[in-house]
């Protein structure tokens, strides 16, 4: 089998062979690196004394270069072979985790080396993530996009699935030493630069590349703005990416702070809510077209007041049982959502669009991480998942009040099956527009009349 995109079905994107070669790859290294970031978190709060800021710090330090270089890499993924980039930033990314790993295996690791690495992962990380986005059309072509999106999440959340849980093992069976984690994560890099190296280059979909050129990166940011549609699904991304998608810091917190249990404890509640975000792309999975703004602004609701449920949980069984459907919704939330922005953007723009998404989604954890760290410690950890779940309703909210605007707006729900939908009928034209236009053709049919009678 080669490039053959004909069929239907949950896994059709996974009968191109460089997609499926991709994804196969993808899987072990995504393992690792949620194998590094529970080693990371765990490690902070060793170094740290427990400290719900200095968890907070460090994912700030980690995302927060998307803000300055994530459009500088979009600009580099329209204008360069995308595949040759990834090879660099994976290779570099399995040398800082390889760092990380020998610092604490030589006990010589301080706080702030961690602090150091996790800036300098975030650096590489804000070019990588752009370029991979914009592969991934690449690898399937448009007709696959959809499904191809929903199966990498599906892949990113079964390696999260898997990852917390093995690392909470090796943490525990190590009596607490992180070195491991990190170990395995730098040698799962080589899986998915051999699988670059190995593809057919002849059943890739390349994009025309973008000659170099002044004014690249705010040629980017108008043709957005011009689409009032990518403008939604960017502010929606950005508010939830700061607030509510802060869970490797409550999730941490919560087990350490409000259950007081280890790491083994703090892996599987990882993985209960990677088990929700799992269920949520497998049934992304099956959308084939451009979801709507409406759906977009539903997912965004519930994602919200699953969060807002998390932190009302009085136990950690009640946690746990929660964080699947909140990882179920945040799922179906982000894979529609990074869906809509590619399907919306024209080939030529897609690096620099997908990079202005990754910014918003990714470039508040700086803002928010660290807003929730402090709110979490000083109110309780609790009190940080009401927080970014109130804001994420909020969110919500405001956006279906933007799209509602002189529509006529009717929400259903139901028990049984469970369903919450929003109807947005069209827009409707103020009567004195419309007498106005009345009159306007009015006045024009005699004119009208007598020059078809010429």
């Amino acid at each position: 089998m080669s490039g053959r995109t004909d069929g239907t079905g949950m896994f059709r994107s996974l009968r191109v062979r460089n997609y499926r070669i991709y994804a196969s790859a993808n899987l072990l290294s995504l393992t690792g690196t949620w194998m590094q970031r529970i080693g990371q978190d765990w490690l902070v709060l060793q170094l740290s004394g427990d400290s719900g800021i200095a968890l907070g710090l460090i994912t700030a330090l980690q995302f927060g270069p998307t803000l300055l270089l994530s459009m500088y890499g979009g600009v580099l993924a329209d204008r360069y072979a995308k595949r040759r980039m990834l090879v660099v930033t994976q290779a570099l990314m399995g040398l800082l985790a390889l760092v990380l790993g020998l610092l604490v295996a030589a006990d010589g690791i301080a706080l702030w080396h961690v602090f150091v690495l996790a800036g300098a992962l975030g650096a590489v990380s804000a070019i990588d993530a752009p370029v991979r986005q914009a592969f991934v059309s690449e690898l399937v072509g448009p007709e696959l996009l959809t499904n191809a999106v929903s199966l990498n999440s599906t892949i990113f959340n079964g390696a999260r699935l898997v990852g917390p849980s093995v690392a909470g093992l090796l943490i525990g069976a190590a009596s607490g030493d992180t070195a491991p984690a990190f170990f395995v994560n730098a040698a799962s890099f080589a899986f998915t630069i051999a699988a670059l190296l190995s593809m057919r280059n002849s059943e890739l979909h390349p994009s025309p590349p973008v000659a170099r050129a002044k004014g690249q990166l705010r040629e980017g940011l108008a043709y957005t703005w011009a689409h009032p549609d990518l403008v939604l699904a960017m502010g929606l991304a950005f508010v939830l990416g700061t607030f509510a998608f802060n869970y490797q810091v409550t999730i941490a917190l919560m087990a350490r702070e409000a259950f007081g249990l280890g790491a083994q404890a703090f892996g599987f509640l990882s993985t209960c809510f990677a088990v929700g975000s799992l269920s949520g792309a497998l049934l992304s999975t099956r959308r084939s077209a451009r979801p709507r703004q409406r759906f977009l602004v539903g997912a965004a609701v519930v994602f919200g007041l699953f969060t807002i449920a998390c932190g009302l949980m009085p136990g950690y069984w009640s946690f746990a049982a929660m964080l699947v459907p909140a990882g179920a919704a945040g799922l179906v939330f982000s894979v529609a959502n990074n869906s809509f922005v590619q399907l919306g953007a024209d080939p030529q723009m897609r690096g620099r669009v997908m990079a202005l998404y990754f910014m918003c989604f990714m470039g508040g954890t700086p803002l928010g991480a660290p807003l929730i760290g402090w709110v979490s410690e000083h109110l309780g950890a609790p009190w940080g998942l009401i927080l970014g779940g109130a804001v994420a309703v909020l969110a919500g909210c405001g956006a279906a009040a933007w799209l509602a605007r002189g529509r006529r707006v009717r929400l259903e729900a139901s028990v049984a099956p469970p369903r919450l939908q929003l109807h947005v009928g069209p827009r409707t034209v103020p009567s004195a527009q419309v007498r106005t236009a009345a009159e306007a053709a009015a006045r024009q049919a005699p004119g009208q009349q007598a020059a078809s009678g010429s």
